[in-house]
């Protein structure tokens, strides 16, 4: 009996990753411009779907976020939010993550998860008012100014670090090709981790930017592999608020983007004391804060 119930489970995990798997890209008939004429073919598209985030706790139940993303990775992607939101500060306050299935499980669509935190009752979330729907490409989610963010107990990233300029060229390539999803579809950001000799250790793709990084750092909490201190953080597209926000909460001392940072990010970047690389492109990029960290 015992054997029969683990193999039970191993299949739904089976069945529930397929599924996710065959819903983070939706097939479209469409025309397509070649030459002098259109011509019909099968395209893939980025599959965008909303997905509710409950916390529960000492018998009551609240709707934290409902936020636009990718499917996939769903459970990372609510840890690493709570976690980036300072609701949760260590794995061991989560009790258990779970899709919330209805009265008709033939119907249940992966769209709306629990997270049972360890705790007596809800912990207070008034910033959660703001929060309560995140647009995939808003920009706005989790947004405080600086003074909130020491408030919140957050502080200087690790100092230690320091990557030699050739590997630092190398991570644009390295992200493009672990980037499986954006491949066929066209539509996804990308947030990866590397470790200072330009080795992969982990990535997540979302069609939001800040998504992908809660994904990272979900699965980097979920797995103990925070905090990232002695690690790189790299995203597809541009360096924004939100974004160093979360390197900082993941305590990572270097963060690259493919594209532009905004005058806020250099500000928080500076302030926090991360080196901040833009327009990383195979043998260019700028240096916006910290340089020490890049040999060259």
């Amino acid at each position: 009996m015992l054997l029969y119930a683990i193999l039970r489970i191993i299949d739904t995990v089976r069945c529930t990753i397929d599924l996710m798997s065959r819903l983070n890209k939706t097939r479209r008939r469409i025309w397509e411009k070649n030459g002098s004429g259109l011509k019909r073919k099968t395209d893939y598209l980025a599959t965008e779907e909303p997905l509710e985030i409950r916390l529960s706790a000492g018998g009551e139940t609240r709707t934290a976020a409902i936020t636009m993303r990718t499917p996939g990775n769903d459970y990372e992607l609510a840890a690493g939010f709570l976690f980036n939101e300072g609701l949760i500060s260590e794995k061991e306050q989560i009790a258990q993550i779970t899709y919330c299935v209805g009265s008709n499980r033939n119907l249940q669509e992966y769209n709306s998860l629990e997270v049972q935190l360890r705790l007596g009752s809800l912990p207070e979330l008034p910033q959660l008012d703001r929060h309560f729907f995140m647009n995939s490409a808003c920009g706005i989610c989790g947004a405080t100014m600086l003074d909130d963010l020491r408030d919140r107990g957050l502080v200087d990233v690790p100092q230690g670090i320091q990557i030699d300029e050739a590997v630092l060229n190398r991570l644009p390539g390295e992200l493009r090709k672990a980037q499986h999803l954006f491949e066929s579809t066209g539509g996804l950001h990308a947030a990866a981790l590397f470790d200072v000799d330009g080795t992969l250790l982990a990535l997540r793709e979302d069609i939001g930017r800040h998504n992908a990084l809660d994904k990272l750092i979900g699965w980097g909490l979920l797995q103990n592999e925070l905090p990232f201190s002695k690690n790189i953080l790299m995203v597809s597209g541009r360096a924004s608020y939100e974004l160093l926000q979360k390197a900082i909460s993941a305590s990572a001392p270097l963060f690259c983007a493919v594209s532009a940072p905004s005058s806020l990010a250099a500000e928080i970047a500076s302030e926090f004391g991360i080196t901040l690389v833009g327009f990383l492109r195979e043998d260019r990029y700028n240096v916006y804060t910290r340089r020490e960290r890049i040999l060259t």
